[in-house]
């Protein structure tokens, strides 16, 4: 099948690549001449593990091409997908669709036979009609239908998510429209993954309900830290033995310093201001945001607590800034509440991630980046770990308290334990939900 997938970002591009890996004839559009030229030289625009190798693979099999023609790639297309960004609106919550409907009256002047117009941005409850009435009334010649299809990608193992997917959602209005992304995800239907055909609206809430419940998770063991280190508890512990019910499971249970990313934030804040425009107000989500900026100050705190009760004129080395490992995104991630913070309280920062800094020298100024760890320690006063990459978890901690004027560390992850920190030379340490030491 012909697709045309509007949008080069994050999920335009992984869903792109994966069904031109299933085979499918796949343009990606993108109205960045910089990005189009980029792809077409083999460079992927984020960062997620084996994409660039998959988008070669395709390309190179003449399944897969990049254009900033519209018009060119929907020109005969089964399905046209729209993945382009939904950010949140400034000053009411709302999902922006300011995109998504500028791509539909695009698409409709572009079809020039059947093909079904399928969401796959993150929309809220109401908004593939709307897309069905902007195509309408664009081009009411236009024959076609109109699908939502969510995505449910974790940054980091996007691809192994899209090719084995927990499930598939599909809504539908007719079995036209069935039939052909049926035919699309067919290679996953003959695996035996689950495909789950709903209505229009249901597909799109099932989306919010998702990410609101899995930020509510994050949030609530948040919270149980915050109370742990009242009472002696271990989180760690605490959230093991939660998670062995298999009523509760053991993902999205490990506290920290928040949630961000390009997902959880902006659609907690959709579903809340879909809830107060029907006047059903979702009183929890509500909570949950709240909440949850209040963990990232809490952050702030243990920062401030380590260095002694200030951290105006200290060197403070930051590993990892982006919202999880594995991703170069920086969106609403923790570090960007925390760094501005301790810069403008007078620290000297130096940042150290594996991927962050593409995106994060803009969104950071006035800090250094640097590539080693033991470098960025020289003569630090703290060292505070914000994500868990990979790089972090075993480094050589008696090697950087040696380097470190002030061996101190806040573990915003839970990395290490207190006791190999305590041998390994730190005279003070913090962590999420456990006892530290060094502290009064």
């Amino acid at each position: 099948m012909k697709i045309a997938m509007i949008g080069t970002g994050y999920v335009g591009l992984v869903s792109g690549v994966c069904f031109s890996d299933f085979g499918h004839d796949v343009v990606c559009v993108d109205k960045d001449p910089k990005k189009i030229e980029q792809l077409r030289n083999g460079i992927a625009p984020i960062y997620e593990p084996g994409l660039e190798d998959l988008m070669a693979k395709n390309v190179n099999a003449c399944r897969l091409s990049f254009t900033g023609n519209l018009a060119e790639a929907v020109d005969g297309a089964d399905a046209v997908f729209i993945a382009v960004g939904t950010p949140t609106r400034r000053g009411d919550g709302h999902a922006d669709l300011t995109y998504v409907m500028a791509a539909a009256e695009e698409i409709a002047a572009a079809l020039t036979g059947y093909a079904v117009v399928v969401t796959k941005s993150t929309v809220p409850v109401g908004t593939n009609r709307q897309v069905k009435q902007v195509v309408f009334k664009a081009n009411p010649k236009a024959e076609f239908d109109v699908a939502s299809n969510p995505e449910f990608l974790r940054e980091g193992a996007a691809i192994d998510d899209f090719m084995r997917p927990d499930r598939v959602v599909v809504g539908v209005q007719n079995e036209r429209a069935a039939d052909v992304m049926n035919e699309i995800y067919r290679p996953l239907y003959l695996r035996e993954f689950p495909i789950m055909a709903t209505d229009l609206e249901s597909a799109e809430m099932i989306k919010y309900a998702a990410n609101a419940f899995l930020a509510t998770k994050i949030t609530f063991i948040n919270e149980i830290a915050a109370l742990c280190e009242k009472t002696g508890a271990d989180v760690k512990m605490v959230s093991k033995g939660m998670g062995l019910d298999g009523r509760i499971g053991d993902k999205f249970l490990h506290a920290g310093p928040g949630y961000g990313g390009s997902c959880f934030p902006k659609d907690t804040q959709a579903l809340a201001r879909m809830g107060q425009d029907h006047a059903t107000p979702m009183q929890l989500t509500e909570t949950v945001i709240k909440v949850n900026d209040q963990v990232k100050r809490r952050m702030i705190d243990k920062i401030v607590d380590l260095c002694g009760g200030s951290v105006n004129g200290k060197v403070i080395t930051v590993l990892g800034v982006t919202f999880k490992p594995n991703t170069d995104d920086m969106r609403d991630s923790p570090s960007l509440t925390i760094v501005p913070w301790l810069v403008g309280n007078g620290a000297k920062v130096r940042v150290v991630d594996p991927q962050g800094k593409r995106e994060g020298e803009g969104m950071l100024p006035s800090v250094s980046w640097n590539e080693d760890v033991y470098k960025a320690t020289q003569n630090a006063d703290a060292v505070v770990i914000l994500t868990e990459w990979n790089e972090f978890r075993a480094l050589d901690l008696k090697r950087m308290a040696k380097r470190m004027t002030t061996p101190v560390m806040a573990d915003l992850r839970n990395i290490y334990t207190p006791k190999d920190v305590k041998q390994a030379g730190f005279t003070a340490y913090v962590s999420i939900g456990r006892e530290g030491f060094g502290i009064e």
